[in-house]
C-alpha cells in the first residue's frame, strides 16, 4: 500500500467548503504570481540603480513564489496522496525557504527580510516619475501637502538599502529563520498534541523579537516587518494544542453570539465558524 494514499482532509470537517477552497487558493496563487511576473517586466524598462544584484534578487523572487504556492502545494498534495506526503512537502519547502534566507541573511547581509521578500511595485509612482518632464493632469497629486510629504519620505526611504544588522540582530533574524524547522523537528519528536513544540516556537519567536534593536532607527519597510511578526504572536491562540484545549470553545462561542444577537454579523461569523476549523488545520496557514 502506498506511503501517501490516505485522503485529508477530512470530508466531514471541510464539509462544503472542499472544492472551492482549493480552487479559491489556487486562483489566489495564481493571481500573485502573475503580478510578480508582471512586475518584473515592468522594472526592466524602469531606470533605477539597482539595490541588489541579480542574483540576490534571482534569489528574492524564488523565496516569493515559494510563499505564494506553499499552501496550495500542501493542499493538494494532502488531497492527491494523503498526510505522510503533505508533511513531507511542507517540510521541503520550509526547509528550501530557510536555505534561501540564511543565504540572502549571511552572504547578502539582506538585513530583515520582509513577507513577500519581492514587494509588489509602486505603478502609480513609477508612472509619475516616467511622465516627470510632461505631467498630464490625470497624473497630478492634489492631496493634502503633509499626505504628499509623507509618501515622498516613504518612496525616498524605500530605495535606500536594508539596514546592517549587528552581530546580535543577525542571531535574532537567524532564530527567526530557523525557528519553522525546528518546530517541525519538535513536531516529529513529541508529536501534535504535546505542547513541547508550541512552546519552543513561542520561546524562538519571543527571543528574535528581544533581541531586534529600536525599531525607530529602522527603515520604514523593516518597521512594518517588525510589527508584522509581533501581531503574528497571537496566532498562538490559534496553534493546536492551545486551540484545541482552550481557545476554541471561546472563539466559537463569541463568534455564535454574534451571529445570533447582532444584526448583520451573522453574514460573517457563520461562514467563519464552518472555515475555522478548516483554516486550523493547514499548516502554511498558522504556522506558516
Amino acid at each position: 500500500m502506498s506511503l501517501c494514499y490516505d485522503p485529508w482532509p477530512d470530508p466531514q470537517v471541510i464539509g462544503r467548503f472542499a472544492d472551492s477552497h482549493e480552487l479559491s487558493e489556487l486562483v489566489y496563487s495564481a493571481s500573485n504570481l502573475l503580478v510578480l511576473v508582471n512586475d518584473g517586466i515592468l522594472r526592466k524598462g524602469i531606470p533605477q540603480i539597482p539595490l541588489v544584484s541579480v542574483t540576490q534578487h534571482r534569489l528574492l523572487t524564488w523565496l516569493t513564489v515559494l510563499e505564494h504556492l506553499e499552501v496550495f502545494t500542501e493542499m493538494s498534495s494532502a488531497k492527491l496522496w494523503g498526510e505522510n506526503c503533505r508533511w513531507l512537502v511542507i517540510i521541503i519547502i520550509q526547509l528550501a525557504k530557510a536555505t534561501l534566507r540564511i543565504l540572502l541573511l549571511l552572504w547578502y547581509k539582506a538585513g530583515i527580510q520582509t513577507s513577500p521578500p519581492v514587494t509588489p511595485l509602486d505603478r502609480e509612482r513609477h508612472l509619475q516619475r516616467s511622465s516627470i518632464e510632461a505631467p498630464s493632469l490625470p497624473l497630478r497629486r492634489w492631496g493634502i501637502p503633509q499626505e504628499e510629504e509623507r509618501q515622498q519620505r516613504s518612496q525616498e526611504e524605500s530605495e535606500q538599502p536594508a539596514t546592517p544588522l549587528s552581530h546580535q540582530e543577525t542571531l535574532a533574524e537567524s532564530l527567526y529563520i530557523t525557528r519553522p524547522l525546528l518546530h517541525l523537528m519538535a513536531l516529529g519528536i513529541w508529536g501534535q498534541k504535546s505542547w513541547k513544540p508550541w512552546l519552543v516556537s513561542g520561546i524562538l519567536d519571543i527571543a528574535s523579537l528581544s533581541l531586534m534593536r529600536d525599531p525607530k532607527q529602522m527603515r520604514q519597510a523593516e518597521r512594518a516587518e517588525l510589527r508584522r511578526r509581533t501581531f503574528l504572536l497571537l496566532y498562538y491562540l490559534l496553534r493546536s494544542p492551545f486551540y484545541d484545549r482552550y481557545s476554541e470553545s471561546k472563539i466559537l462561542f463569541l463568534l455564535r453570539v454574534l451571529a445570533d444577537y447582532v444584526p448583520g454579523v451573522g453574514l460573517v461569523a457563520r461562514p467563519l465558524m464552518d472555515y475555522l476549523p478548516v483554516w486550523q488545520k493547514i499548516y502554511f496557514y498558522n504556522w506558516g
